[in-house]
């Protein structure tokens, strides 16, 4: 184990000083004593940063109104877990609301000090938490949103999920192990065709592929026997997007069992740990060691925390769907079960919404729900004789199963109303300008459309048929919000991030600009036109 004490790699700066000073997992032991403080009085990097560690995250622009962010491995919870956050955030007021992320969890706001030990020991009454979510920790793990429910998929990824979540936070305890990385960390699994966790963008990638047997002499029959391909998963490294630099994953030239994951996973994250960069704060991502390394120094590496050869990489992975967004009624593997995926605007919730989610879940279902990458909710095991009437429920009026083809794509960060990061306002500027555009415009195919307020990218522009990236823009001489543009995101099989395509598009003339994009781009017809040729809009 190596702690936050004996790391020792050259001029700290001052995120590593911090966390030299204190393990950030101390604050844990702390919370009482916060709340009976209040915000205003609490050490400024404990406010700032160590809080972080439990998922609890300062925002200037909502001063005293804290985010908390849950973990939830595979995108998996319950309706009694969603009531429970429905209840913290209906204690809010007008601000209190709730965001899916695009790694498949959820993330509150409102949250006030003096109320955490309250909010935790809810938390802790129905196997929730927060632990190690922020900072230099592994952030929330992905894995397909139906595994379990898909006849297609090829390995459910549930169980391995939960498996190296419990790892590295000590089952929702908090792992000093592994609370102090070099900076965040991705990680994950797939177990579909179709890429629907967006492995390419993660700093650890677990994607599904068969390597052949080795053949056995068998004794009697005078033949060699080959036997059957066997599963397992090649492993990508590396990706990650921040505001110095975006680099989609690279093969380690590594297979591994699904038995194999969770210590080559353990394996990998210690060298992380152990090795990477920490004077250059912009340089102290995974795949900044692997530049200075090589990729076969990096394979070495962990194979000697291993123990063990590591085995080739299958020649091929099994990603050869186009990406599914789930968003609609689909027959399960369980005969005579449904999930139906609901599209929630830009992922937000308030507390109403959370309630009445739960409900449905419990009343048509069997009490579950799962969360998208596209910050969406999936409805499962609704058996057929109860589908016709889900379909009926009110509530899928606001939160549609067939929503318009450039809305049902559409993918939103947080945004300037509450986060200090961010250089303009998007949920609300996404909504209203995808809403003008529908009303506009004819489609033939569904449009990614992601925006992000600044350039840690958080909506994940690099991935989608359009991203929008939040910068200051000018206009008759003055600084306005605006957007750079970005195009040619690829995911699903043959994924690959897009580039930047112009810049500083001011976000008042945004609206037409996007129209001729997605005219001369993408098919779309002015729905004058499409009526003149006949065609039905």
């Amino acid at each position: 184990m190596t702690d936050t004490a004996t790391i020792t790699t050259g001029n700290l700066n001052k995120f590593e000083k911090l966390k030299a000073e204190k393990d950030g997992l101390k604050i844990k032991e702390e919370i009482a004593q916060i709340a009976s403080l209040g915000w205003e009085a609490m050490d400024e990097t404990d406010r700032d940063h160590r809080l972080k560690w439990v998922g609890v995250f300062f925002r200037p622009v909502t001063p005293g109104k804290f985010m908390l962010r849950m973990r939830m491995p595979n995108g998996i919870i319950n309706s009694e877990q969603m009531g429970v956050l429905a209840e913290v955030v209906q204690r809010y007021g007008d601000d209190g609301n709730a965001d899916i992320t695009t790694r498949q969890n959820i993330q509150l706001r409102g949250i006030r000090i003096e109320d955490l030990p309250d909010i935790f020991n809810r938390f802790q009454a129905v196997g929730l938490t927060s632990i190690q979510s922020g900072m230099d920790n592994i952030r929330n793990i992905t894995g397909d949103a139906i595994a379990g429910l898909d006849a297609d998929e090829l390995y459910d990824t549930r169980e391995l999920v939960q498996q190296i979540q419990d790892m590295f936070t000590n089952k929702g305890q908090g792992n000093p192990e592994f609370s102090n990385l070099p900076r965040k960390f991705n990680i994950a699994i797939a177990g579909g065709r179709d890429n629907s966790v967006h492995a390419e963008i993660n700093d650890l990638a677990f994607v599904p592929a068969f390597k052949e047997g080795t053949g056995n002499w068998v004794l009697g029959t005078g033949q060699d026997f080959s036997p059957s391909p066997v599963f397992g998963f090649n492993i990508l490294v590396g990706g990650f997007f921040s505001a110095k630099r975006c680099e989609a994953a690279i093969p380690l030239n590594a297979w591994v069992t699904p038995e194999e994951v969770l210590e080559v996973c353990r394996a990998i994250l210690e060298v992380y740990r152990d090795n990477g960069l920490r004077a250059n704060r912009l340089k102290s991502r995974l795949m900044w060691l692997i530049d200075e390394w090589g990729i076969d120094k990096f394979r070495l590496e962990v194979e000697k925390r291993l123990g063990k050869s590591l085995l080739p990489a299958a020649p091929k992975d099994e990603i050869d769907w186009e990406k599914r967004d789930h968003i609609g009624v689909y027959k399960q593997k369980q005969p005579g079960l449904n999930y139906v995926g609901l599209h929630i605007p830009v992922g937000r919730l308030y507390a109403e919404d959370m309630f009445e989610l739960a409900r449905l879940a419990d009343v048509y279902g069997s009490g579950e729900m799962r969360l998208t990458v596209e910050q969406n909710v999936i409805i499962p095991n609704i058996p057929d004789s109860r589908l016709s009437t889900f379909l009926t429920d009110p509530l899928l009026e606001r939160f549609s199963i067939d929503p318009g083809l450039l809305t049902r794509s559409l993918v939103s960060c947080t945004g300037a109303q509450f986060c200090n990061f961010a250089l303009i306002e998007t949920k609300n500027r996404a909504l209203s300008i995808i809403q003008a555009l529908e009303t506009e415009l004819t489609f033939t195919r569904p449009v990614r459309i992601h925006w992000t307020g600044c350039p840690n990218s958080c909506g994940q522009p690099q991935v989608a048929d359009i991203g929008l990236m939040g910068t200051k823009a000018r206009k008759n001489g003055k600084a306005v919000e605006g957007v750079d543009i970005y195009m040619g995101g690829k995911v699903g099989k043959d994924a690959h991030l897009g580039k930047c395509v112009q810049k500083g598009i001011p976000c008042e003339d945004l609206q037409p600009f996007l129209r001729d994009l997605l005219i001369q781009h993408f098919g779309a017809k002015a729905k004058e036109e499409a009526l003149v040729k006949g065609v039905r809009v």
